[in-house]
């Protein structure tokens, strides 16, 4: 570029400290450059607010302007590279402006610790440190609270452990001889049954002054209303023994001779005596449960007894509801008992040797063979066992029996029916 500067340097000479530098060329090629492209650029000073030297104050009036002169068209690649440098300039001045928008607009993200403590929302670790030290430091409290409990109900938890552990105890111990069939242990049984009654002796002696002997014919144990954990403990006692009462006559169904009940009638009879136990342990609550709530608001006068009673009809028309369904099962188990089940016809002997004279699910010589609808051929005792699970035939799935009946294996259901 070629810079003419319109001033007469010979007139006018300004101190060095005092005039600023308005435009320096880099290097001759610089000038070339300028020279070619023409170009005129007018610069004017900025005026000094310092008072100037008595020297240079005279020649400070004929000085208005200093002009740059540029004359000549601008080439394509100083264009380009003017704009380039222009673009990159304005780019990163306009990127580091936003960058300290957001420096200024956005504050730092707290620690976990300071949400924590400032209780705005957190992170999902955030939480869980939370929770742990919510934890850490109820921790004291939640230990003496459950000791206190313990402390305060330890022959309840002792009981309520001790039946719980002599059911589990027992009703493994049945299904056991149960499935030794005729080689089950009539000593074993015998035990059991000793077993069941002295612990449900033993249990109403501790606890004779209550009289929860009263709620196994739906009657109320005291004539004085009963808090709600008093009516929870009557019901769970209550519950306990109606299952030791049923497992203690599955042992005497056990303890029947082979002649008088076979294997096949043996399990109708099993579930005929766990499907009534579970009939009685929904039905001993109602009278409790009742009362409570009916007596409960009887302090508050005649509102209070107005949804007292209220509450305990609906909770009959819900007990109702679900007693319809345990009725209907007990029928259908009422006339398998009856009528017997046919799951097939006694197989002949030429039948028994076209099959192979063995048994497929016990591998073994037929013991009393069945032939059912689908031509295959099982031990009665084999394919009653198997059908206490399943209603098809376990060769060829076909469907014998429209339903599967549980409870042939001398199993009690671990239910706890506390309403």
């Amino acid at each position: 570029m070629k810079l003419r500067v319109q001033c007469d340097r010979n007139e006018f000479r300004r101190p060095a400290n005092l005039i600023p530098t308005v435009m320096q060329p880099n290097s001759s090629h610089g000038s070339s450059q300028a020279a070619a492209n023409g170009l005129s650029l007018t610069l004017q000073p900025e005026l000094l607010n310092r008072p100037l030297p008595s020297t240079a104050a005279a020649s400070t009036s004929e000085i208005n302007e200093v002009r740059v002169s540029m004359t000549g068209t601008e080439s394509s690649g100083g264009a380009s590279s003017r704009r380039s440098r222009a673009h990159s300039h304005s780019h990163s001045h306009s990127h580091g402006h936003v960058r300290a928008q957001r420096s200024t607009s956005e504050p730092e993200p707290d620690s976990p610790e300071s949400d924590i403590d400032s209780g705005e929302p957190s992170t999902s670790l955030s939480e869980l440190r939370y929770l742990l030290r919510w934890l850490q430091k109820s921790l004291p409290f939640l230990v003496i609270l459950c000791a206190k409990l313990v402390i305060q109900h330890t022959l309840g938890l002792a009981v309520g452990v001790g039946l719980f552990m002599t059911f589990l105890y027992v009703n493994k111990n049945i299904q056991t001889q149960v499935f030794l069939q005729e080689r089950h242990s009539k000593p074993q049984c015998l035990w059991l049954l000793v077993f069941l009654l002295s612990s449900t002796a033993l249990l109403y002696y501790t606890f004779s002054t209550e009289a929860l002997y009263y709620c196994l014919v739906f009657l109320n144990s005291t004539n004085e209303p009963l808090g709600f954990w008093d009516v929870l403990w009557a019901v769970g006692i209550t519950n306990f023994v109606i299952k030791f009462i049923f497992m203690g006559l599955k042992c005497l169904i056990l303890l029947l001779p082979a002649s008088l009940v076979t294997f096949r009638a043996q399990g109708r009879w099993l579930m005929m005596a766990e499907e009534t136990g579970q009939l009685h342990q929904a039905m001993a609550p109602v009278p409790l449960w009742f009362r409570y709530l009916v007596t409960y608001h009887e302090a508050d006068g005649a509102p209070g007894l107005t949804l007292g009673i209220l509450l305990a009809l609906l909770y009959l028309i819900l007990k109702l509801l679900g007693l319809y369904g345990q009725l209907t099962s007990i029928l259908k188990t009422v006339k398998l008992v009856l009528k017997g089940e046919h799951t097939g016809a006694a197989a002949t002997r030429s039948q028994c040797s076209e099959a192979g004279d063995v048994c497929p699910i016990c591998q073994g010589e037929y013991r009393e063979p069945r032939v059912l609808i689908c031509q295959h051929i099982f031990c009665d005792e084999c394919i009653a066992l198997w059908f206490n699970r399943e209603k098809s035939c376990p060769l060829c799935r076909t469907v014998i029996t429209e339903k599967v009946y549980t409870w042939r294996d001398g199993a009690t259901s671990p239910h706890l029916q506390i309403y």
